[in-house]
């Protein structure tokens, strides 16, 4: 019977599961998102948000406890300096599992497993970049702005071109000029070489 055994084999040994899941932890930590089967996903879910908890502490102990699990020093090593400082602040729910299409050859089931501090698509920053980058048609506003807006180049056009013509005027007579290619190439031909 198997009554009250909740974990997902995965069609693996111990070991072999073991071994996967620890290569998937450190391929997300590495790369910040990984696309694999939802099963799968949802089996590195539980395993690795309790390596970043471990890691919010960054002494020696848990530092050998994660590399236990991880076994690549790398994952480690980004895992304590980068990320830990961005999951501080977070109680849980460090990843996020977005279902994908099915995959074209077995038709399983894909997901994209995600750090959650790491998404552009959901921060803030983007945000707010969307409302400086809207138009609005129409009102006093935009009109006012516009003849201010087109003077001040046209202020800026009139003082630059003669700043640009003095440094123009001395940058040539500071420079020798560097024989090219094909000057050395027609020498080296009146030589004989």
């Amino acid at each position: 019977m198997r009554h009250g055994k909740k974990i997902n084999h995965l069609s693996r040994t111990d070991s072999h599961r073991k071994a996967m899941l620890g290569n998937m932890a450190s391929s997300l930590i590495l790369h910040k998102r990984i696309t694999t089967t939802l099963a799968k996903a949802k089996a590195l879910r539980v395993y690795v948000e309790p390596i970043l908890t471990k890691s919010k502490s960054d002494t020696t102990h848990s530092r050998r406890i994660v590399f236990s699990y991880l076994q690549d020093k790398d994952a480690v090593t980004i895992l304590f300096r980068e990320i830990a400082e961005k999951i501080a602040s977070r109680p849980g729910g460090y990843t996020r599992i977005i279902k994908m299409e099915n995959r074209l050859g077995d038709n399983a089931e894909m997901a994209l497993i995600e750090l959650v501090d790491y998404n552009t698509v959901y921060g803030t920053d983007t945000a707010k970049t969307e409302k400086k980058s809207t138009r609005r048609r129409g009102g006093a506003k935009g009109k006012a702005a516009a003849p201010a807006a087109k003077a001040a180049p046209a202020a800026t056009a009139e003082v630059t071109p003669a700043d640009d013509a003095t440094v123009v005027e001395e940058t040539p007579a500071a420079k020798p000029e560097a024989p090219t290619a094909s000057a050395e190439h027609e020498e080296n031909a009146e030589k004989g070489e």
